[in-house]
């Protein structure tokens, strides 16, 4: 009866050494989370800005007569881009 008594004993220690456990490893994984997001919303925040700066190097290379005929036309496209859709949002504003 006294060893089925450690057992227990035994078996309870160790499933609050699991518990305590995992309690841990679910706070690390939330603090993980959180660091996840912070470093997605960073990567997204140089992103827009790396755009921001190549628009602003197209528009100094039109500006100042640098680019190659790829170039002039990538640029003709995406001004062509922004008319329609400046055009599409004065067509909703007119309804």
């Amino acid at each position: 009866m006294e060893g089925l008594q450690e057992q227990l004993k035994q078996i309870t220690e160790k499933l609050q050494q699991v518990a305590h456990r995992y309690h841990l490893l679910q706070k690390e994984h939330e603090q993980l989370s959180r660091e996840v997001i912070a470093l997605r919303d960073k990567e997204k925040a140089r992103l827009i800005r790396i755009d921001e700066l190549e628009m602003k190097i197209t528009a100094l290379q039109t500006v100042t007569g640098q680019l190659n005929e790829p170039e002039k036309k990538e640029v003709e496209k995406r001004i062509n881009r922004y008319i329609r859709e400046i055009d599409r949002c004065i067509a909703l504003l007119s309804e």
